[in-house]
């Protein structure tokens, strides 16, 4: 009889799951769950590689992955560039010379899986058209050989980089824009590139590649309505072969980001909070997204300032997500390497705190001080400028929190080493217990009216070895 009553009730669960169907509108749509694996990840690689990786050059503090965009728009220190290096070739030319022969996704599938990411958004195809897989339809629209199986690297590179992923523990997807600056459909018949061109893509790489995570852009050119997004999440939520695990995002159309979607996508846009909205901030380690070479070691952010803005959008509740620009040989540049490395440094020992975390009541602690400083330049240095080198009069971030709720432990993340630290308005049951993370060392503390005073060990660094943000758990507690 119990086996009866347990087969009914999976039978009835089963059911139930099977009668959820999205309809192709935005109230409906919206409701489907951000996928709790994508909750848990907290940190995922951005991948710009394509043709543009060949130039591999902008001025600074523009995107290099635009350059074709840059060549045709009068772009004077593009031009210049692109005369003195190839001369009267075109373009397109330039995909010849993506050869992308010291690509091994091997070991690109080892490098991120040791930084601590736990998803890979490789571009499949950017505004310029070009596919990193064998697209059938470039041929329809391009009169010359326009992705990575016909020329160029002459390989499958979406398809040999997921497989090399899914011998990790890292969650496979795609990059892909919606439309292409120019594409000869596009440019003469919207609609039918979308019903022709766009469209068969999107489902071939859907059924193919059965990507975790599939990211659109390219979504400011046209509405909502030509590109037909709404029923194709329809058809992705119902009835594609990811429909229970895929994440999406809110590039979909003209009006539709940061109103309507599944994650929000800010980019480079730090000060950005979205408390009633699931979001995963993207940005690169310099500025570009694709590899730029006028880009100096200067121009990168540390492993420090990357470290503290993975931890504020965690303890904002949203993930973030970091870029890589490969070159056209298909290697990772070595200081986007050694970044990798520092983080995975740091999450292999902190990780705790980040994975499977929510927003807890307050996501920081605000020192005295002013607290309305804008970021300059795009950012980059938003949050080290917030924490650990404040302008004059400003406040920093003394502190950021994570709460994991499945066991009810508090994490409170320092940027600076201290050897005493108080958080203020938080009550905690006699005889709670805390530790520092790393070590394991039991911490004393002590309540203070409202407050909360921790003492730490002297810092030792023959024991402390994570550098950048140290953290405290406090144990299984409701603390408020």
């Amino acid at each position: 009889m119990r086996r009866l009553l347990l087969l009914a009730c999976f039978l009835f669960s089963v059911a139930g799951l099977a009668a959820q169907t999205y309809q192709p509108n935005w109230e409906s749509l919206d409701k489907r769950p951000v996928p709790q694996w994508y909750r848990d990840a907290k940190f995922g690689i951005f991948i710009h590689w394509g043709v543009y990786s060949v130039p591999g050059f902008t001025r600074k503090g523009q995107y290099a992955e635009w350059y074709q965009h840059q060549l045709n728009n009068h772009d004077t220190a593009v031009i210049r560039y692109h005369k003195a290096k190839f001369g009267e070739r075109t373009y397109y030319q330039l995909a010849d010379d993506f050869k992308a022969e010291l690509f091994d996704p091997a070991e690109w599938a080892k490098l991120i899986e040791g930084s601590g990411a736990k998803y890979v958004v490789l571009t499949s195809k950017h505004h310029d058209g070009f596919a990193n897989w064998p697209s059938t339809a470039t041929a329809k629209a391009w009169t010359m050989p326009w992705n990575a199986a016909v020329t160029g690297p002459h390989r499958d590179l979406l398809g040999d980089l997921f497989a090399a992923i899914r011998k990790t523990s890292v969650h496979p997807g795609m990059y892909y824009s919606l439309y292409e600056w120019y594409n000869p459909i596009w440019l003469k018949d919207k609609p039918r590139y979308v019903k022709d061109y766009m469209l068969p893509q999107m489902h071939e790489l859907i059924d193919t590649y059965r990507p975790d995570v599939f990211w659109t852009d390219g979504d400011w050119e046209e509405s909502d309505t030509l590109f037909q997004s709404r029923e194709f999440l329809a058809w992705l939520y119902n009835s594609s072969p990811v429909k229970d695990r895929v994440v999406t995002f809110d590039r979909w159309g003209k009006a539709v980001r940061f109103h309507h979607g599944a994650v929000y996508t800010p980019e480079y846009q730090p000060d950005m909070d979205f408390k009633d909205h699931y979001f995963e901030e993207n940005r690169g380690m310099g500025f570009s997204y694709g590899y730029n070479r006028a880009e100096d070691a200067w121009d990168y952010n540390s492993a420090r300032s990357l470290v503290l803005q993975l931890i504020d959008k965690v303890s904002r509740g949203g993930n973030f997500l970091l870029d890589i620009g490969p070159d056209e040989h298909g290697k990772i540049p070595p200081i986007m390497e050694e970044r990798l490395q520092e983080i995975g440094r740091w999450m292999q020992v902190n990780s705790e705190a980040i994975y499977g975390s929510v927003r807890w009541k307050t996501p920081s602690q605000w020192g005295p001080g002013k607290t309305d400083y804008k970021p300059k330049n795009g950012g980059g240095d938003l949050l080290l400028k917030l924490t650990v080198d404040p302008d004059p009069g400003y406040a920093v971030k003394e502190c950021f929190f994570t709460y994991n709720p499945a066991r009810k432990d508090l994490y409170v993340l320092l940027p600076r080493w201290q050897s005493t630290f108080t958080v203020h308005d938080l009550a905690l049951p006699a005889g709670t217990k805390m530790e520092l993370l790393e070590t394991k060392e039991a911490l004393k503390w002590k309540a203070v009216g409202k407050d909360v005073e921790i003492t730490l060990p002297a810092y030792d660094p023959n024991k402390i070895k994570s550098e950048y943000v140290y953290v405290i758990k406090i144990h299984s507690t409701d603390a408020k």
